[in-house]
């Protein structure tokens, strides 16, 4: 006897492989749409949020060179207060640090967001990775962020003593802080790049073998590159910037290998 399986209605809608429904182009656009409504909204409310805790922030980022100056008084002129040179510049910086520190506080909001948006478009297996190797990512840019703020008192200190007797610092507060936000900047980013090696490992363009032959030349590069992209170019951020980076490239060897396995 044989036996027949109902056909599908239709105009039922296509699903992929884990049985979920495809979505058309105007729904992906109508969805990333909503997703984008919610991560703008919650930037606006963060930024709004931070612009009340504005001089909480500026006591923590500017305590570098106030003790800088506390320790070193024939430097100090400003009263170890940053100057403005600009009738708006008070008001454009509050408005930039209150704007990064509202990417932070809705940064959680965003990337939610966004897994919410390319996780139907991601098979069981693909979701399985996904969720580690962001939250890896995540983990060490708020690594790579907290060994800036730790370096940076030292960083300041090293370029105004390199100046030399004779010159004093007068900081403008848009070129001070915009050094410290591209310290953080650059050395969260620098900081993730282990997981792009463990996920070119697991996709096979690279192996764990040719890393290990590249190693020479790995450490060359590495250490070139740490000396380009840091901001300051002072010693103790390069150093700070260039062995993490090596110690990452053994552990991503590592980690891609196990990973494999």
């Amino acid at each position: 006897m044989t036996i027949l399986e109902e056909a599908p209605p239709a105009n039922a809608a296509p699903s992929n492989e884990d049985g979920q429904a495809a979505m058309t182009l105007a729904e992906h656009l109508t969805e990333l749409r909503h997703r984008l409504i919610i991560s703008v909204a919650a930037l606006t409310v963060g930024t709004v949020v931070a612009w009340f805790f504005y001089s909480h922030a500026v006591s923590f980022m500017i305590a570098p060179y106030r003790d800088f100056v506390l320790h070193h008084p024939q430097k100090d002129i400003s009263g170890g207060n940053l100057v403005t040179t600009a009738p708006l510049e008070g008001f454009t910086t509050r408005l930039t640090i209150s704007a990064y520190l509202g990417v932070v506080l809705a940064a959680p909001v965003c990337l939610w967001e966004f897994w919410r948006f390319v996780t139907p478009g991601l098979h069981k297996s693909e979701r399985r990775y996904a969720g580690p190797f962001i939250a890896s990512a995540v983990a060490l840019f708020a690594l790579g962020v907290t060994t800036a703020v730790i370096i940076f008192p030292k960083a300041i200190a090293w370029m105004i003593t390199v100046s030399g007797s004779g010159i004093a610092p007068l900081f403008s507060p848009s070129k001070y802080f915009g050094l410290y936000a591209l310290c953080c900047i650059v050395f969260g980013a620098a900081f993730t790049y282990p997981v792009i090696l463990v996920f070119l490992q697991l996709v096979g363009v690279l192996s764990s073998a040719k890393l290990r032959k590249w190693r020479r030349y790995a450490i060359v590069l590495i250490v070139a590159v740490a000396a380009v992209i840091t901001p300051s170019n002072d010693p103790f951020s390069f150093t700070a910037m260039a062995v993490p980076l090596l110690v990452f490239y053994e552990a991503s060897i590592l980690t891609g290998r196990l990973l494999r396995k």
